[in-house]
């Protein structure tokens, strides 16, 4: 487990550089997740570290295998000094956890839901999970029976926009954004236009 986060940790500061700030969030009964923010000119990055520690488990699955299935960390990009930000760190964590707390499989194309602004004025309280591979490359482990470490960023939403993605699908909500060129790193912008 802590090999595995080890180069986890290399492969994000290869990356991303090095973290200007960590904090760490255990839950009772989960091992501690980090959260690591990194500065990118106008860009502030924040990632977790140690939910790749264990495989997710399909919850219907009768017996967690402790060696094979998907692993993951979540990365989080937005602009810097428009929103008190850094208050993300709490809500980042927890869903980083919830496939230990809940038994979710976090997958590319989820809705991930914390019940509250993702940070203090947030018009968003979920994400979309995106796909990996572009900000920060996959991460093989190599180790026999392990799945490599996937890196996947998350993409927050307006509640109107999660519910209108529960009805479309998350290909449309991200063509609906792109095709209204919306910021999505933009920590104050409004749901995007969503009539047909």
């Amino acid at each position: 487990m802590g090999e595995i986060l080890a180069l986890v940790e290399a492969r994000l500061l290869t990356a991303l550089g090095e973290p200007d700030a960590r904090a760490a969030v255990t839950f009772l009964g989960t091992d501690r997740i980090e959260v690591l923010r990194f500065v990118d000119g106008d860009v502030v990055r924040y990632a977790t570290l140690g939910m790749s520690a264990h495989p997710m488990t399909d919850p219907t699955a009768t017996l967690a295998d402790p060696v094979k299935g998907p692993r993951a960390e979540l990365l989080l990009s937005v602009r810097a000094g428009r929103a008190d930000t850094d208050k993300v760190l709490r809500p980042l964590a927890v869903l980083a956890a919830s496939p230990q707390v809940e038994g979710v499989v976090v997958a590319p194309g989820a809705s991930l839901e914390v019940g509250e602004p993702l940070w203090p004025g947030a018009p968003f309280s979920s994400v979309l999970v995106a796909e990996p591979g572009g900000l920060v490359e996959d991460l093989d482990p190599r180790r026999p029976g392990t799945d490599p470490v996937r890196f996947l960023p998350l993409l927050p939403m307006t509640a109107n926009e999660a519910a209108w993605k529960r009805v479309r699908g998350a290909q449309a909500l991200q063509e609906r954004w792109l095709s209204h060129g919306t910021d999505l790193r933009d920590p104050l912008r409004t749901s995007v236009p969503l009539d047909v």
